[in-house]
């Protein structure tokens, strides 16, 4: 199945100049919607993760029903403020400004391998950032995949863990 006919292609969102990757077509395609989730958990499965960890918002998509077919758990990294209880922050630099995700406390056992999951990888810095949370609080990071990869953005390259994506854009 071709995924990328189900990805639609948004212009100026959310500001002028950005062509916007938009996944809520695929979602909403319950036969392409099953491929892509198969897809990961093909990929996913030999590294043997203890923990799927997702970014917010839409790695949330991603995470949750590949560790619900892998059997294994699954964390939240979100943004500053939204996650309740104790927190542990890494802080990260952006284009034109910094930034923050957080885990909560307690939710990594030291030494549990983990694979980290998104909906998009465009410049890499907010994977890597997640990559670098993790690290933090003793996850052995052992990949990281997405549904789509912008590779004329050189995300991957940003990363120090074996990445797949199941849709890459050249150009």
């Amino acid at each position: 199945m071709d995924l990328k006919a189900h990805i639609r292609h948004v212009p100026d969102f959310p500001k002028p100049g950005i062509l916007f990757y938009d996944i809520s077509t695929l979602l909403a395609h319950g036969p392409a919607w099953k491929e892509t989730v198969n897809r990961l958990v093909t990929a996913v499965t030999p590294l043997e993760p203890d923990l799927l960890v997702g970014i917010e918002s839409r790695g949330f998509l991603v995470a949750a029903p590949l560790s619900y077919l892998m059997g294994c758990g699954f964390v939240m990294v979100r943004k500053r403020g939204k996650l309740p209880g104790d927190v542990i922050q890494h802080h990260y630099d952006l284009e034109y400004g910094t930034d923050t995700v957080e885990i909560q406390a307690g939710a990594i056992t030291p030494g549990q391998r983990v694979v980290v999951l998104d909906d998009l990888l465009a410049t890499g810095g907010t994977l890597q950032a997640a990559i670098s949370l993790l690290r933090k609080v003793g996850a052995d990071v052992v990949g990281a995949a997405c549904i789509i990869e912008l590779a004329f953005l050189g995300g991957r390259g940003k990363l120090d863990v074996p990445f797949r994506s199941m849709i890459s854009y050249e150009s």
